[in-house]
């Protein structure tokens, strides 16, 4: 099994929360490729880990948030 770590999202679930949108700028500026990722770069991984190109990893979690976990 291979977890899924995505960095921040914007959803609609989220949206409401107080100041997520500074939130999101912030974690874009500190990301190092210079861009959030969204939810089908999420489904992507997702699809890629359904393949049988993905038939030789064996753990670990998969970060998709564009660098943003190297940062913190």
């Amino acid at each position: 099994m291979h977890p899924i770590s995505p960095g921040p999202l914007k959803t609609r679930a989220a949206s409401g929360l107080k100041d997520f949108d500074l939130l999101l700028n912030e974690a874009a500026q500190r990301a190092p490729l210079g861009e959030l990722v969204d939810i089908m770069d999420v489904g992507f991984t997702c699809a890629f880990l359904a393949t049988p190109y993905a038939r030789r990893l064996t753990g670990g979690t998969i970060y998709v948030d564009g660098g943003v976990h190297i940062m913190a």
